[in-house]
């Protein structure tokens, strides 16, 4: 009797709460703007998005209203915080039927005289959708500590996050460069490093312990980027070092002393390279082949002697080159795109859209990894004319913008930004219309954004897109590198 007396009673709070949100009529106007976190203001957002939770720092009983040309109306009351949890099922319908259109978002706040509504704001819904799923790993911020280090995937229509890989299963090793095939979720590779190291390597339901270093090569396989045909991977290899600073804004640097750019013959577990992309006098990093599978870009900067004390001087230009991977050969040139002997600065993480229009790449004032630099910026390429200019609509004039990846139909991209602090990196999303130009970017939404990122002390490292969940077993994986000696990769000068 009392279980049921309870149903009843929660019953009837459940709909005098729906008639008190379903009553909200505002009685007044105000010109003054309401300060919201995160700031989802005026920005462009895919029309499969999980709801843009946000808090308002409002000391009245709180609203919000939505409204779009089609579609039903949502009103929410915010909690005690000031926070609103917009309902999934009408947020997505409100999104699905305004495509293309603006929605409205007007807060109000309570008074003695009723709904006083602030200055509304707008949310534009694309016509396009993102990539449903993305990936990232989770390290703390000066990668000093490896516990709970982990590979996750995070649901873009939802909250939830799930791992891909815990390095708890590998006595708490590094694992790190993760990496996929054209966005496929079932081909994967990532590393371990110190304990069970090797590079994983996941296709559909079979998986290889790779042995990547050979006595021709720097190190073991380092930075990745795959083909097209899923059959070659490029990679760098690096001789990798860090240093810290007590009196610099950029407390972190990694250089390298020595670094090249091979492929990986994924069929025939064999490396190969050129003389154009392994020379002793340049330092080569950061590959990418390109949507045709036809060149292969990276970033050389010529060697400098020395480091870390003369880390100021390493500037990397961006180079292509002619390949053909089935035949191992490339071609008896290198293009420079950007030359960082003339322009003074460094490019990093090169990568191109699905499309083959545009390229985006990280510029910074030295060296090659950018995402320690504060004052590290994305610049977006016109393939077709070669006009470089600073996506200035993403960028932030006083944080780091860095790592970055496109989603499968070009028009948006997940990058990663410290302009919520110099500590902790966090991904962003903006739209790229048809003609390169960036929109307002958006932090990853949250169920409660305040609380997730003030108590979050990890890093997002690498956010990439991908088609759909990663399902494999992480146990099989630990047991693979733990119980088993991998395949030896060796070196190949045949074409």
């Amino acid at each position: 009797m009392t279980i049921r007396f309870n149903v009843i009673i929660q019953f009837f709070l459940l709909l005098l709460l729906v008639s008190c949100n379903s009553a909200i009529e505002v009685s007044q106007h105000s010109d003054e703007e309401v300060s919201i976190f995160p700031d989802y203001k005026d920005v462009t957002i895919p029309p499969n998005i999980a709801p843009l939770n946000f808090q308002v720092q409002v000391q009245e009983e709180v609203a919000l209203l939505l409204t779009g040309i089609q579609g039903e109306s949502i009103q929410v009351l915010g909690d005690a915080k000031g926070l609103f949890s917009i309902p999934a099922n009408k947020w997505k319908n409100l999104l699905d039927c305004n495509r293309g259109q603006d929605i409205t978002l007007t807060v109000c706040r309570k008074t003695q005289d009723g709904w006083t509504a602030y200055l509304p704001f707008y949310m534009h819904v694309a016509q396009e959708e993102i990539n449903p799923y993305i990936a990232y790993r989770l390290i703390q911020p000066t990668y000093t500590f490896w516990n709970e280090m982990g590979i996750y995937q995070r649901d873009l229509e939802s909250f939830e996050q799930m791992p891909i890989y815990e390095n708890a299963f590998t006595d708490y090793n590094c694992v790190n460069c993760h990496s996929f095939s054209s966005r496929d979720s079932e081909k994967i590779l990532f590393h371990m490093r110190a304990k069970h190291a090797g590079t994983v390597l996941i296709q559909g339901k079979d998986a290889e312990k790779l042995n990547t270093k050979t006595d021709e090569t720097i190190s073991a396989l380092v930075y990745p980027f795959w083909h097209p045909t899923s059959e070659y991977i490029a990679f760098s290899v690096n001789d990798t070092h860090q240093s810290f600073f007590a009196h610099n804004q950029n407390i972190l640097e990694v250089f390298d002393n020595a670094s090249d750019v091979v492929v990986y013959d994924v069929n025939r577990h064999e490396v190969f390279s050129s003389p154009l992309l392994k020379s002793d006098d340049a330092f080569e990093t950061f590959p990418m082949f390109s949507p045709d599978g036809r060149s292969l870009y990276f970033c050389s900067a010529t060697k400098v002697e020395s480091l870390p004390m003369t880390y100021k001087d390493v500037h990397y230009s961006l180079c292509r080159i002619d390949v053909d991977v089935e035949s191992r050969t490339f071609g008896s040139k290198v293009d420079t795109l950007y030359n960082a002997k003339t322009e003074g600065r460094s490019v990093s993480f090169p990568r191109i859209s699905p499309d083959g229009r545009f390229m985006v790449v990280t510029l910074h004032d030295a060296g090659n990894f950018s995402i320690w630099h504060s004052e590290a910026d994305l610049y977006i390429i016109n393939l077709q004319s070669g006009e470089m200019r600073a996506l200035t609509e993403a960028n932030c004039p006083d944080g780091t913008d860095s790592y970055h990846s496109w989603s499968s139909n070009s028009r948006w991209m997940v990058f990663s930004s410290r302009r919520m602090g110099d500590l902790y990196t966090r991904p962003f999303f903006t739209y790229i219309d048809a003609n390169g130009v960036a929109h307002k970017p958006f932090l990853l939404p949250q169920k409660n954004p305040v609380e997730f990122y003030d108590d979050l002390f990890f890093c997002y490292n690498i956010p990439e897109f991908i088609s759909n969940k990663v399902e494999f077993d992480q146990k099989d994986i630990a047991r693979m590198m733990k119980e088993t000696n991998g395949i030896d990769v060796s070196f190949s000068t045949q074409p």
